[in-house]
């Protein structure tokens, strides 16, 4: 909120509170979702930098995928104008949120379809997924390898890998859900403890645990 906007509540609350009041009840029919991706849109539209910032960080806490992000941008393209767009999606790589990297985009596009991943053969390979030095200790570290977002705790020499999924539906968890060492699905709400794995709110199904281990100083998980 500007210093400007700060000053006119203290001084005209009566007035400023109808214009707040209005605004909150203009969306009570949208759910948060499309209520956030509009909010993006108008941020977008007026170019105001701190705005698009905190909209899309609530946008992404509701559970807007990266992609559905982009497809709102691009829906709006008659109203922006393709220098709009280009000044958001700068933003957008400025904050560098793992969810847009291109390989991670390419991966939520070509996921298999529930039943497709149920009759695949169990496969996979060890993958490099960082050095573990870089891995601070008592803490969650939210990461891509390879197109596929992960969740690493570390506890002194031993090290948690867990699929950023959410067990529930299958919504991927951002980085913005991430506090201490909990977990929150934007979709609905589980919580997880990202030190166990464990869901500890809403639901009973833990996080998907990847095998890892370390090697060279590098940490490697298998899928």
């Amino acid at each position: 909120m500007s210093d400007a906007l700060n000053y006119l509540l203290k001084a005209r609350p009566e007035t400023l509170g109808h214009y707040f009041a209005f605004l909150k009840d203009t969306g009570k029919y949208l759910d948060p979702k499309t209520r956030n991706l509009i909010s993006v849109i108008t941020k977008v539209h007026a170019q105001t930098d701190r705005g698009f910032r905190q909209y899309l960080g609530r946008a992404l806490r509701e559970g807007c995928s990266p992609m559905e992000v982009l497809d709102a941008l691009l829906m709006a393209f008659p109203a922006l104008g393709l220098t709009k767009i280009i000044w958001a999606v700068d933003i957008i790589l400025d904050m560098k949120l793992p969810g847009f990297a291109p390989e991670a985009l390419t991966q939520a596009t070509a996921a298999p379809t529930p039943v497709a991943a149920a009759a695949a053969p169990a496969a996979g390979e060890w993958r490099d997924v960082m050095a573990s030095r870089d891995l601070p200790d008592g803490e969650v570290t939210r990461t891509e390898c390879q197109g596929r977002g992960l969740f690493v705790y570390r506890d002194k020499k031993s090290y948690q890998v867990y699929d950023s999924h959410c067990p529930h539906q299958g919504t991927d968890i951002p980085e913005l859900a991430l506090k201490a060492t909990t977990l929150t699905c934007p979709k609905h709400h589980w919580q997880f403890d990202a030190k166990s794995g464990d869901c500890i709110k809403k639901g009973k199904t833990p996080l998907k645990q990847l095998e890892s281990k370390v090697v060279k100083g590098r940490l490697l998980a298998f899928w």
